[in-house]
C-alpha cells in the first residue's frame, strides 16, 4: 500500500505548475478546500465524464441520463431521511476550538495541540440557503448532498417518457455539496464534488446477482478506461454500524492513494427504500402481470475527482531524465504535440502550422516551438502526451514527420497522411 507524502507532494506541485488543479481564489489567499480544474485538468476530467457516459448510457440499451437542478424542493431531503440522518459525529478542542470528525480521532486529545475534546455530538452535512429575498425558515432549501434523489424524484417521468422496463437504470453525472468536518488530502475529500452515477432498477429477488453483475463492471472501468493497476484497488465490505441509513448492503472499491488506502467508488444495495418514501403508491406497473411494485435499487457511484486524483497517482513515473504521466491514450488532455525542428525557419513553422490544423480538426493538439526539442518532448510527457510530430527538413522534401511515442520515446518517419489513421488506432486500442 502506497503511503508516501513525497510523491503527494510532487503531484499537486505539477497539478498547479503545469495547468491540472488551482487553488481556488488562490489571488485572495485561497478557501480551504477549495479547488478549482486548469486548462489540462478540465480535459482530463471531460475525457473520463465522456468515455464515463458512453460506455454506461450511449453504449447500453438498458440505460437513459437525466442531468437534475443543485436545488430541489426541501421535502426531499426530509422525504428521503436526509434532514434527520445525513450526519457525523463532531467534536471540538476546548483549547484551540479545531473541529474534527470523532471517528477520525484515534486519541482523546486534539491532533493538533493535545487539548481536551468535547463530547460527540450530530452535524449535519447539508449546505442550507434561502429561495428568494427573505431569509427564513419558510425559504430555507439545501444543495444536494448527493445526485441519486432526483433519479428517485423524475422516476415516474423517466419511465412515462423512455418506456424502459425492470431491470433499467438512470445517470447522471453532477455536483454535490457536502459540508465535511475534515476535507484534506487535495481533491480526494472536497465540500463540493463531482459525481457519476446510476440507479439501477430491479426486482428484489434479482438484486444479488445485479449487485455482483455492477461490481465486474465497475472493476472493469478501473482497470480498463482508466487503466489503474489491479493491485492498488481494493475491495471493503462496509460493516452494519457504517453504511449509509438507505443502505442494506455497500461495498466500498478503495485505492491505494499516496496518502493511504481509501475510498475510490462505492457500490450499495439501497433496498425499495427511497422509491417508497417518495410515491405513496407503487410508481412501477409491470406490462406483462399487471403487477403494480415499488423497484429495488443497486447503485454503483463514481466519484468524477477522485477518479482524476487516481489516474495522476497512478500514471505518475519518474525516470532517470524525466517525469512522465503514462495516462491511457484516450485520456490525455492533448492527443498529439506537434513542433516545428527550428523556430526560426520560416518553412518549418509554415509547415507544422499546416500539420497542426490537420490534426486538430480531430484530435485536441498542441503546438510548441519553444526551446530545445529535448525539453518539449519531455514537456509533454509530463503532461501525459502521448505523440509528438516534429517537422524538420525531410518533411518539406518529402511529407513525413518524425512521430515519437510518449512511453517508449521510440521515433519513426511517418507519413502526414497517415497520422490521423495511426493516433486514433492508439485511442480506440
Amino acid at each position: 500500500m502506497k503511503n508516501n507524502q513525497e510523491l503527494m507532494e510532487k503531484i499537486v506541485s505539477l497539478c498547479k505548475r503545469r495547468g491540472f488543479v488551482f487553488p481556488g481564489s488562490e489571488i485572495y489567499g485561497g478557501l480551504a478546500n477549495s479547488f478549482d480544474y486548469g486548462p489540462l485538468g478540465v480535459e482530463l476530467k471531460n475525457n473520463i465524464k465522456n468515455i464515463w457516459w458512453k460506455r454506461f448510457v450511449h453504449q447500453r440499451d438498458d440505460m437513459v441520463g437525466i442531468d437534475a437542478a443543485l436545488i430541489m424542493n426541501p421535502k426531499v431531503w426530509s422525504s428521503s431521511g436526509h434532514l434527520a440522518t445525513f450526519n457525523d459525529p463532531l467534536v471540538e478542542c476546548k483549547k484551540c476550538h479545531h473541529r474534527f470528525r470523532a471517528d477520525h480521532v484515534k486519541a482523546e486529545k486534539c491532533p493538533d495541540c493535545k487539548g481536551e475534546l468535547t463530547e460527540a455530538k450530530q452535524f449535519n452535512l447539508m449546505f442550507k440557503t434561502f429561495l428568494g429575498p427573505v431569509e427564513d425558515a419558510d425559504n430555507t432549501v439545501y444543495f444536494r448532498p448527493e445526485t441519486a434523489q432526483a433519479m428517485f424524484v423524475d422516476f415516474k417521468n423517466v419511465l412515462e417518457t423512455s418506456r424502459k422496463k425492470v431491470p433499467f437504470g438512470i445517470a447522471q453525472i453532477g455536483k454535490a455539496f457536502r459540508n465535511e468536518i475534515t476535507p484534506g488530502n487535495f481533491i480526494f475529500r472536497t465540500r463540493e464534488f463531482e459525481q457519476m452515477e446510476i440507479e439501477y432498477f430491479v426486482k428484489e429477488e434479482d438484486w444479488k446477482k445485479i449487485f455482483e453483475y455492477w461490481k465486474k463492471e465497475m472493476w472493469s472501468w478501473m482497470t480498463g478506461e482508466l487503466g489503474l493497476d489491479k493491485k492498488n484497488i481494493h475491495e471493503l465490505d462496509v460493516p452494519d454500524n457504517e453504511r449509509a441509513h438507505y443502505s442494506k448492503k455497500t461495498i466500498d472499491l478503495e485505492y491505494d492513494f499516496p496518502f493511504g488506502r481509501d475510498e475510490l467508488y462505492g457500490l450499495a444495495y439501497r433496498t425499495d427504500f427511497d422509491l417508497k418514501n417518495h410515491y405513496k403508491e407503487p410508481p412501477y406497473e409491470d406490462a406483462e402481470s399487471g403487477e403494480k411494485f415499488y423497484p429495488h435499487v443497486v447503485e454503483p457511484t463514481w466519484g468524477v475527482d477522485r477518479s482524476v486524483l487516481a489516474v495522476l497517482c497512478d500514471a505518475y513515473v519518474e525516470e532517470k531524465d524525466r517525469v512522465v504521466l503514462k495516462l491511457k491514450p484516450n485520456l490525455a488532455p492533448y492527443k498529439v504535440a506537434v513542433f516545428p525542428l527550428l523556430k526560426n525557419k520560416p518553412e518549418l513553422v509554415e509547415k507544422a502550422k499546416e500539420v497542426y490544423n490537420m490534426l486538430k480538426k480531430e484530435f485536441n493538439v498542441a503546438f510548441d516551438d519553444r526551446g530545445n526539442i529535448g525539453k518539449r518532448y519531455y514537456s509533454q510527457d509530463e503532461i501525459g502526451t502521448p505523440y509528438c510530430v516534429t517537422v524538420d527538413f525531410d518533411t518539406l522534401k518529402n511529407d513525413t514527420v518524425t512521430l515519437r511515442d510518449r512511453d517508449t520515446m521510440k521515433q519513426e518517419r511517418a507519413k502526414i497522411s497517415d497520422l490521423v489513421n495511426r493516433i486514433s488506432e492508439s485511442l480506440n486500442g
